[in-house]
């Protein structure tokens, strides 16, 4: 398909829209790969930011936002690009505050093993206490996906099991749901 047939077919209505997301999802998978090989990115960061990147230009395109004045393909590619220095900025600054964390451990190391191990089971005990808390907040669906998936089921066993179109729906949306959780848990991982 070319570009202005995807481009028509996303602006057909939502029975059709469908079929030509997943069209334009599929021309481009590849991008996934540059974003690991030429951002260092994980599958999954990379992924994140190929799907984000996707929803953006359906959007665009949709909202006429899309002037096509460049290609479909270039166009969704700076999106991507954007999206993948975004996660490496992200990704960056999470390292950075885990080593802020509230449990420094030059600090632990100058007390009593007994002591030490007290504290470290505190700071963990408040953090998973946080996270049960955070995961009660982002909604029935993210919390099925996120309990299914600790529970070790596959992608594609989450989207038969919730509804979900494939595997990558489902995929998509547990990402997201962790970003939340990432977001939400930001304030008490560091002491920033």
């Amino acid at each position: 398909m070319d570009d202005q047939e995807i481009i028509n077919g996303l602006n057909a209505g939502s029975a059709s829209r469908q079929t030509f997301e997943k069209e334009l999802y599929l021309k481009y998978v590849y991008f996934i790969k540059e974003g690991i090989h030429h951002y260092h990115l994980s599958h999954d960061d990379s992924f994140s930011a190929y799907s984000d990147a996707l929803l953006t230009v359906v959007h665009n395109v949709v909202d006429k936002s899309f002037a096509q004045r460049s290609s479909l393909k270039t166009y969704f590619y700076k999106i991507f690009s954007n999206k993948c220095i975004d996660q490496v900025r992200k990704n960056t600054t999470a390292k950075g505050k885990v080593n802020n964390s509230v449990a420094d451990p030059e600090t632990l190391v100058q007390l009593p093993d007994n002591v030490r191990s007290v504290i470290e089971n505190l700071v963990e005990n408040q953090r998973v206490q946080a996270l049960r808390q955070q995961i009660e907040t982002i909604g029935e669906k993210c919390k099925q996906i996120l309990l299914l998936f600790q529970d070790g089921y596959t992608d594609r066993e989450i989207a038969e099991l919730t509804g979900y179109n494939n595997s990558s729906v489902a995929k998509v949306t547990r990402l997201r749901c962790l970003e939340k959780i990432r977001e939400k848990m930001k304030g008490f991982i560091s002491t920033e």
